[in-house]
């Protein structure tokens, strides 16, 4: 009796987890799948795909869809790796740095977006500052739409300053699974702040830096909220169009068919960093 319980233990304490995924993830994409692909009538179609095609935001959504995720993820990789081996350090008081650089951690995207809405909008803080330092006359456009490009920096900026900090907690995290040995080594062999980092660093860390980029760049493909807040509809994206074409055009069929194509997009950038950046425990210097 005792055996059967203990061979029963981990199942139980899994199926909560596995009930989670199965209601929250698993039926939603079972559920979404039908509405793209499914004609009214029960049959295969693509019809649904073909308006989504034609739809007049369709290619500007996948254009700044493919944009934000150019610039947000390498800068955020770049920025939270400083921020981790700067907290690695351990420099005193760099616990309460760590506190600040993982605040946004706690802040929704929809309230972010509006933070940095405040900061951005012709009367917001940073021109009332710039103005008060008589840097400028008169207040900038920074959320105007005849000027994409600096829209398109609020929001690079404001969903950086978002999503760093998840990044920079799990790269800290693998930077403490790394024994302190090789530092100490480098550190004999003369090697300097840039060469440890490129030599002992990277190729150790290459396991969370996987792990952060298939994350990151998951969440940057359902970049939502803060685009919304910042820029409206004047820079559309992928899974906007999507909330869209279900809120707005009250079309769940072709809203689904957007959300199946982030879907894919996520998969196959799931694939590539597996692929291209295989990690084993021999490549991270741990055996």
């Amino acid at each position: 009796m005792r055996t059967k319980l203990e061979s029963a233990l981990p199942y139980s304490l899994l199926a909560p987890t596995l009930i989670f995924v199965t209601l929250l993830i698993v039926v939603p994409i079972f559920q979404a799948f039908l509405l793209a692909f499914q004609a009214p009538d029960g049959s295969f179609t693509l019809e649904y795909f073909q308006k989504m095609a034609n739809d007049t935001s369709f290619r500007d959504s996948l254009k700044f869809t493919f944009l934000l995720l150019l610039f947000i993820v390498p800068a955020q990789a770049v920025l939270a790796l400083v921020m981790a081996l700067l907290i690695h350090t351990r420099f005193r008081g760099h616990t309460i740095f760590l506190y600040i650089f993982a605040i946004p951690l706690g802040i929704s995207d929809l309230a972010a977006g509006i933070a940095w809405l405040s900061i951005f909008t012709e009367r917001g803080y940073l021109n009332s500052i710039l103005s008060q330092l008589g840097i400028l006359e008169t207040p900038f456009l920074f959320l105007s739409y005849q000027n994409l490009p600096a829209v398109f920096g609020t929001i690079v900026v404001a969903e950086s300053w978002r999503a760093t900090a998840i990044v920079m907690t799990i790269l800290l995290a693998g930077l403490q699974v790394i024994p302190r040995d090789y530092f100490e080594a480098a550190d004999v062999f003369g090697a300097n702040t840039l060469k440890r980092t490129l030599y002992v660093v990277l190729p150790l860390l290459r396991p969370s830096l996987q792990a952060a980029l298939i994350i990151r760049t998951i969440f940057a493909f359902q970049t939502f909220s803060v685009v919304l807040v910042l820029a409206g509809r004047v820079i559309p994206v992928l899974a906007g169009e999507s909330y869209t074409w279900y809120v707005t055009n009250r079309n769940p069929n072709i809203a689904a068919a957007y959300a199946v194509l982030v879907l894919i997009f996520t998969v196959a950038a799931t694939w590539f960093y597996l692929k291209f950046l295989q990690t084993s425990t021999a490549e991270a210097g741990y055996d």
